[in-house]
């Protein structure tokens, strides 16, 4: 509405003061973190080696499947496309408070024939004959900027485009970590299947000793059954690991996006002892979390779109100048002309403002909500940073257990397997070995891909997987607790 009297703007001014006393801006966040993480969860390399923690596993295979996901997996890409629609998008906005305008033309071409009556052929009036009429006018409108809501918009167009930057950066830290983790579980079923191999094996050669011992009458039929079952059982176990492995194989090559190419053998039967962590201490989550960095830019935006709901009480000043250029040609006569204007407009709400209102405090509860997740996002990223290191630690005790208790179940199979065939001990003996230190092969297995399956779990939880130290310092007042 446009300004009509003082009184007007007057009442404006005073509903604006009040509306603007109740918003001052977004709280400062608070978080509650402790100084440092549980003992004996450290004690790795310094914290810039999260950036690309994939390359401490000294696994070349694992490097290259990584970087190539991260360079052709569709959700990879997608994300990239995402963010610089985001980007075009908050730049767009902030055009707004650039000079508008566009250039208008017109052109029209009249063929008169007088078919009846006197003609009349005078210059710049005919009624018969060809006129031709051309215009072209360039308006333009800029509004002023006089209470800052261009920095308003920045602000909140900037957090936007922060935002979207680091949901980027976190999309591609989960790939990576998905990439790896799947590695890992083929890797282990890898073992597996080896080991269930190495059973079949074993318990082949067993069969061939117990039908020698019942060839030679030392032993009843039943055992060479009984092994010919147990080695069923080996055999059956290889197809079902073999079909596994080469589902988990179909799996990773999707993620690292030749999901149609033919498959390939990825890993070795074998895993080697997991990098430790690098050195970090619970505040560094604050910068190396993207999802905590996101969730700051949002505070961000919304406090920009906070500040500009609370301008738009303010008057609205507006430029119109404008230039134009017309041509007349008729018969016998030829005119153009040129003409410029300038002018200004101003406008301030008044029966507006019970709505503006109702806009700004529903912008101040989408601000405190910003706050509210801003918070719930430390405190999770916290808890997963702590229960992936708790956890890392008890998984690496558990490996050195089950390694030594698997090389003893070893030798034990080994000395029940040698009395059998001297007649020492009978199969039920042999079996039973042979079945302990099966067991044992399973849990250290088991227990080996957890261990590196939990050590990527912590360097996603630690904010690892994306170059963080490239990016802006963070603006999120905090308050420490």
């Amino acid at each position: 509405m446009r300004l009509s009297s003082p009184f007007a703007l007057l009442a404006y001014v005073a509903l604006a003061g009040l509306s603007l006393a109740g918003c001052a801006g977004p709280r400062a966040a608070q978080v509650e973190l402790p100084q440092l993480y549980p003992q004996g969860a450290l004690g790795g390399p310094e914290a810039e080696a999260l950036d690309a923690w994939w390359r401490l596993f000294d696994d070349p295979t694992l490097t290259a499947l990584v970087e190539e996901a991260l360079e052709r997996n569709p959700d990879a890409q997608s994300a990239s496309a995402r963010l610089r629609e985001a980007q075009a998008t908050a730049a767009s906005a902030l055009t707004a408070f650039l000079p508008q305008g566009q250039l208008t033309g017109s052109a029209r071409r009249t063929e008169t024939e007088q078919i009846d009556g006197d003609e009349i052929n005078f210059p710049g009036l005919s009624t018969s004959g060809t006129s031709e009429t051309y215009q072209a006018n360039f308006n333009v409108s800029w509004e002023l900027d006089l209470f800052g809501r261009f920095f308003a918009a920045r602000r909140g167009a900037q957090g936007d485009m922060a935002a979207a930057r680091f949901a980027y950066e976190g999309a591609r830290a989960s790939l990576a970590a998905n990439v790896a983790d799947t590695y890992f579980q083929v890797r282990g079923t890898a073992i597996q299947l080896a080991d269930a191999e190495e059973t079949a094996r074993i318990q082949t050669a067993l069969l061939q000793l117990a039908e020698r011992r019942t060839a030679l009458g030392l032993a009843a039929a039943s055992e060479s059954d009984r092994v010919a079952g147990e080695l069923a059982q080996a055999r059956g176990q290889v197809e079902s690991l073999s079909a596994e492995l080469q589902a988990q194989q179909r799996t990773l090559m999707v993620l690292v996006g030749r999901g149609t190419a033919p498959l390939e053998a990825m890993a070795t039967p074998s895993l080697a002892s997991p990098p430790p962590v690098p050195i970090t201490l619970p505040g560094d989550l604050l910068a190396r979390r993207p999802d905590v960095r996101e969730a700051e830019a949002r505070i961000s935006s919304a406090a920009g779109r906070l500040a500009y709901a609370q301008l738009a009480f303010f008057p609205t000043f507006t430029l119109t100048p404008g230039l134009g250029l017309s041509r007349n040609d008729q018969p016998g006569y030829s005119a153009t002309t040129q003409n410029w204007s300038i002018g200004a407009n101003v406008s301030q709400p008044v029966l507006n403002i019970p709505r503006l209102l109702l806009d700004l405090r529903a912008q101040d509860a989408r601000t405190e909500q910003a706050v509210i997740a801003y918070e719930k996002v430390v405190q999770t990223a916290y808890a997963e940073a702590e229960s992936a290191l708790v956890r890392l630690g008890a998984d690496r005790r558990r490996v050195a257990l089950l390694d030594d208790g698997a090389r003893r179940a070893e030798r034990a199979y080994e000395a029940a397997r040698t009395g059998y065939g001297a007649g020492l001990t009978d199969l039920q003996t042999a079996l039973g070995a042979e079945q302990s230190w099966r067991a044992a092969r399973s849990q250290l297995t088991a227990a080996q891909v957890q261990s590196q399956r939990r050590t990527v779990q912590a360097f996603k939880a630690l904010g690892g997987g994306w170059p963080s130290q490239t990016l802006p310092p963070r603006s999120t007042p905090v308050e420490a607790r």
